[in-house]
């Protein structure tokens, strides 16, 4: 029985591996172009006690090489400096203006609300939701517009590439990439019309101002903790075009500062990729930690050789395809997957006993 499972454990690790190999080969990059557009972009940022982050975002958004934008942030009732900083900064560039949210209504979560407050007061042609962390590089708004048009998307999605300076974050950020380059071939997010195939990232979200008018997104997934994927469905369920794309340099985020907040960051919503299945979500774990162990211990050495390969050359792949440091990600990759038990035993507690919070509220 033993063997059969080791087996079993090989033929998904090979699995898991051929998408990884097709991730690498088929590049899913956004493309950097020169071409200049002239279209209005809203730019919109939700911030919530962001006073630490949101300077280098917002100069990072001046000195964009795309001029014709609005940068619209709503100050989403902060405790801390954030409104009176980009209000400061606001009263200096003609482009900015900050809003004061309002208070939140029943049945809403407060990043969705805010959104969803931001576009009502959007005047552009495409609109770009933006996190507060972030830092863009020029480029990043003509080549969106450029992918957008030639594609005819309703939504284009960017994975930023992460800023992780402190070991703690080395030793658990690196995760969200891993699952998602090794579960998901990222070119069916726009080639098929299956929801199923459906992934996106709230750190940037561009859309065709026109069909997100017509649709309302946000206010469609108004109580979804990952509303990002819930919208890139929503979208193919409208057999609309949408895509997620590396974004290849464009934009950097730091997502976390240090091992604690990013080990209660990501354990809000680490379950959204397995459709809330809390089975399905251990059946995976199972596979991925407690199987290698297991053919360390039963299966004989080549075969134990051969497993090991195909992990490093993954995260290999995995590490350049997404702009991060192969050699860390490969040494660290025992203690990534024993936080990502950590972080899974958080997600279920939190998910079963209906206590997730994030910035002061429940969620």
């Amino acid at each position: 029985m033993a063997i059969l499972f080791c087996y079993l454990i090989f033929f998904f690790l090979i699995l898991r591996f051929c998408v990884t190999l097709f991730n690498f080969i088929s590049n899913p990059k956004i493309t950097k172009v020169s071409h200049q557009y002239h279209d209005l972009v809203s730019v919109l940022i939700p911030a919530r006690d962001e006073e630490k982050n949101i300077l280098t975002l917002l100069q990072s958004l001046k000195n964009q090489d795309y001029k014709n934008i609005e940068v619209l942030i709503l100050d989403d009732h902060s405790s801390d400096g954030t409104y009176n900083i980009c209000s400061g900064f606001a009263s200096e560039n003609t482009s900015f203006s900050v809003i004061k949210g309002k208070q939140l209504p029943s049945g809403w979560l407060g990043k969705n609300f805010a959104c969803h407050q931001l576009a009502q007061q959007a005047k552009g042609k495409y609109l770009l939701f933006l996190d507060a962390d972030e830092e863009v590089y020029k480029g990043l708004i003509n080549s969106a517009i450029y992918r957008t048009k030639t594609r005819r998307l309703s939504l284009l999605s960017l994975f930023t590439d992460q800023v992780m300076v402190s070991f703690g974050e080395k030793s658990v950020v690196p995760l969200m990439h891993f699952i998602l380059l090794n579960l998901l071939p990222l070119r069916l997010i726009y080639l098929s019309e299956n929801p199923a195939f459906a992934a996106a990232s709230g750190q940037f979200m561009f859309f065709d101002a026109e069909k997100y008018h017509q649709h309302q997104w946000h206010e469609k997934v108004k109580d979804q903790v990952v509303e990002d994927v819930e919208i890139m469905k929503c979208v193919k369920q409208q057999k609309l075009k949408g895509e997620g794309l590396l974004a290849n340099g464009l934009i950097r985020c730091r997502m976390y500062n240090n091992y604690q907040e990013a080990i209660y960051g990501f354990s809000k919503n680490f379950l959204a990729p397995f459709n809330y299945s809390v089975l399905t979500f251990l059946l995976y774990l199972i596979f991925i930690i407690c199987g290698p162990i297991l053919i360390a211990l039963v299966l004989p050495l080549q075969l134990l050789m051969m497993m090991v390969s195909l992990i490093v050359l993954t995260r290999i792949m995995i590490s350049l395809s997404s702009g991060q440091n192969a050699f860390y990600n490969v040494l660290l990759h025992p203690l990534q997957m024993f936080n990502l038990v950590i972080v899974a035993y958080l997600s279920v507690r939190k998910h079963l006993t209906k206590t997730v919070t994030w910035k002061g509220r429940k969620v």
